[in-house]
């Protein structure tokens, strides 16, 4: 389902316009978009919106995605990624991944007003051997 052309020719641009527009709709519910342009405050209120871009791999691995990398290659999605380990929070993290590896992709929309006191951390970077230790 996911391809260079999804990624960099408007598929995820489009998600991420539709995750605004529903989240400025929900803070609008009488605000129609189909009669002429919306209000002001509506716009102001859209503009303001934070997007969250979470990448979900058939591995069973979650990526948040900080901004897509051009290397040249169309045959694998390029990506900066969110750090969630504190120890990777001091530099940058680069991933490379094929294009059928990618299961799923979220955009999470919220204003900044909005957000929740507790961000939800992503579970990348897990490894087997963390995942099994047992705790005494």
């Amino acid at each position: 389902m996911f391809s260079h052309d999804w990624f960099h020719r408007g598929g995820l641009e489009r998600l991420r316009d539709e995750a605004l527009d529903r989240c400025a709709r929900k803070k609008f519910p009488d605000e129609t978009l189909d009669d002429g342009a919306p209000s002001n405050e509506f716009e102001e209120y859209r503009g303001a919106l934070e997007t969250r871009i979470i990448l979900y791999m058939k591995d069973g691995l979650t990526y948040e995605m900080k901004a897509m990398v051009d290397v040249g290659s169309s045959g694998a999605l390029a990506f900066e990624c969110v750090p969630v380990d504190e120890n990777y929070k001091v530099g940058s993290i680069v991933i490379m991944a094929p294009y059928d590896d990618i299961a799923r992709v979220e955009v999470f929309a919220v204003h900044p007003d909005d957000k929740p006191d507790e961000i939800l951390k992503i579970p990348g970077f897990r490894s087997a051997a963390a995942d099994t230790r047992e705790v005494n």
